[in-house]
Parts: C-alpha cells; sequence; structure tokens
C-alpha cells in the first residue's frame, strides 16, 4: 500500500455557524414609538377640540387664499431684497476699502443682532419719524438759512409716509433688510471656498474684476451658496408670520387667526396655519433638492453632502444666536 491510503481522510471542517447578533433596544424603541404614534393618532381622532370639518372648510375659503398669496408674495420680494442686497455688501466685506468693509460690518452686526419681529415692528411705526418723505438736495433748508434764504427748498417730489409705508411695505423692508445681512454671510463664504489661482488665472488673461467675479467666481460659489440659501427661503417663508404684528392684514397667519377670533376656534385654525406651512415648505424643499442636485453636478456625494451639512448648520446656528427671529 501506499502512504497515501495509510493516512487517515483529514476530515472537513464543519460550517461556521453565525449566530446573529440580537438588537433588544431597537425592539424597544419601535414598541416606545409605536405606542406613541398610537396616541397621536388617537387624539387627532378622537378630540373634537380639532372641529376637523371646520378646520378643512374654512382653510380654503377667499380671506385664506388671499393671506396665501400675500405671505408668498412677501417671501419672494423679500427673498429678493435679501439676495440683491447682500451680494453687494458680500462685496463690500470682501473690498480692498476699509470704509466699505467697515460699513458692511456694521449693517450685518445691526440686522443680525436685532430680532426680526422688532425690526417689523419698528418700520411698521417709521411714520412717527416722517409725517412725508421727500427726495432731493439733503439739508436744503439749513443751506438756504446759512445763506440768509429762509424758504429755500430744494424738493423734487414726496409721498404721505403714512400711504408709502403700508404693513406690506414696512414688513418686507424689514425681513428683506434683516435676511441680506444673512446672505451677504453666505455669499462671502461661497466667493471665499473658490479656489485663488482661479482669480489668479482669470486676471492673467486680462479679465477685470467684474468679469472675474461674474463669469469665474459667482458660478462656482453657487454650489455652496444655494444649500444655505434653500434654508433661508424655508425660513423665510417662515418668518412672514411676523408681519401679522404689524399688522398686515393680506397674510397667512393673520387671516387663519382672524377667522379663528371672529369663530372662537382659535386652536383649530392655529392647526390649520401648521398644515399650511407644512405644504409650503414640503414644495420648498423639493425645490431646494433639484437646485442643490444641479449645482453640485461634477463634485461627487460626498462634496453634496458637506455643502448641504454646511447650510443646515448654517441654519441652525442662525436659529440658535436669534431665537426671536
Amino acid at each position: 500500500m501506499s502512504s497515501e491510503t495509510d493516512t487517515p481522510e483529514r476530515a472537513r471542517p464543519e460550517p461556521i455557524q453565525a449566530v446573529p447578533v440580537r438588537h433588544p433596544g431597537r425592539w424597544v424603541a419601535v414598541a416606545v414609538i409605536g405606542v406613541l404614534v398610537a396616541m397621536f393618532v388617537h387624539l387627532l381622532v378622537t378630540n373634537k377640540a380639532f372641529n376637523w370639518a371646520f378646520m378643512v372648510d374654512e382653510m380654503f375659503r377667499p380671506p385664506i387664499m388671499e393671506g396665501l398669496r400675500g405671505t408668498l408674495a412677501l417671501t419672494v420680494l423679500a427673498m429678493v431684497i435679501g439676495v440683491s442686497l447682500g451680494v453687494v455688501v458680500a462685496i463690500m466685506r470682501l473690498s480692498e476699502n476699509p470704509i466699505l468693509r467697515g460699513v458692511s460690518w456694521a449693517y450685518t452686526w445691526f440686522f443680525r443682532a436685532v430680532p426680526r419681529l422688532v425690526l417689523a415692528i419698528l418700520f411698521g411705526n417709521l411714520g412717527i419719524l416722517w409725517a412725508r418723505i421727500e427726495f432731493g438736495l439733503p439739508f436744503d433748508r439749513q443751506i438756504g438759512a446759512l445763506f440768509g434764504v429762509n424758504d429755500f427748498e430744494a424738493r423734487l417730489f414726496g409721498f404721505s409716509a403714512l400711504e408709502i409705508l403700508t404693513g406690506f411695505v414696512a414688513g418686507m423692508l424689514a425681513l428683506g433688510l434683516s435676511e441680506a445681512a444673512y446672505m451677504a454671510e453666505i455669499v462671502r463664504a461661497g466667493i471665499q471656498s473658490v479656489d485663488e489661482g482661479q482669480t489668479e488665472a482669470a486676471q492673467a488673461l486680462g479679465l477685470s474684476r467684474t468679469q472675474i467675479l461674474r463669469r469665474i467666481v459667482l458660478p462656482q460659489a453657487m454650489r455652496v451658496i444655494i444649500p444655505p440659501t434653500g434654508n433661508e427661503t424655508i425660513a423665510m417663508l417662515k418668518d412672514t408670520s411676523l408681519v401679522a404684528f404689524v399688522p398686515v392684514s393680506t397674510e397667512l397667519f393673520f387671516q387663519l387667526k382672524a377667522v379663528g377670533n371672529r369663530t372662537f376656534q382659535v386652536f383649530p385654525m392655529y392647526v390649520a396655519a401648521c398644515l399650511w406651512y407644512l405644504l409650503l415648505t414640503s414644495v420648498l424643499l423639493v425645490g431646494q433638492y433639484y437646485l442643490e442636485r444641479h449645482f453640485s453636478k461634477g463634485f461627487g456625494k460626498s462634496a453634496q453632502a458637506k455643502i448641504r451639512l454646511r447650510g443646515i448648520t448654517a441654519e441652525a446656528g442662525g436659529s440658535a444666536s436669534e431665537a426671536g427671529r
């Protein structure tokens, strides 16, 4: 016999019996969450204080829809002011001119320090300062008195302050000017995120500073600017409810609150306000998602996640630093 037949056949090892790791904590969490959800649904269904039939019937009446249009218009106009002025303030902040940098810093300091509710009420009472808002040569009467002309006036045109500074205009200015301070910091961070080599290469090609900013820097900075701008737009939509205290009658929360006060169904109308804002912000979140995906092309998912996280962190920081915003 050969040696191979003398050696006993080596037994094969038995397959490993892997025992799955148990996670009892997960089941406990599921049970707790399930009980809480069931309690919440039971509350919604059985508690008559919600008065769902009345709420649904009132949510789509003409005054509420007028308030909805006013809220959307106020959001768009305030964001247009905020973004446009924010870009200007950001460029001033990055300027080599110390005066421009100082003015931009003072602007952002003031409007980030004062809560938006206070600003809205303050702007709504600006008519106390001026009976008329006039345009012309500054200090015309003082100049005339200096030269002995007491009735000298160099004013081109003017308006009654109460006619111009309506509640809607006051709320729009307060929200827009406040938003510009936040957008200035967002735009400044976006511009600084672009590598300086891009600017140096553009200068070597003979482009002017305006052309470099418009064609080279801002398009690349958009991937950093868009996510926090989307968050600011959503926050602005919710902050329009603050102008109800100016007051602005053509606003969603004002109209819902008015219906509740008139019918003594205050709580159902507050719930209706929550539902409307949930719907509107959900639509904006979808739009923000597609904008982020468009401007993040070519940077990978990790870069997109970092940019999105940066925007969420900026929003959370702003909310924490200014609860009254």
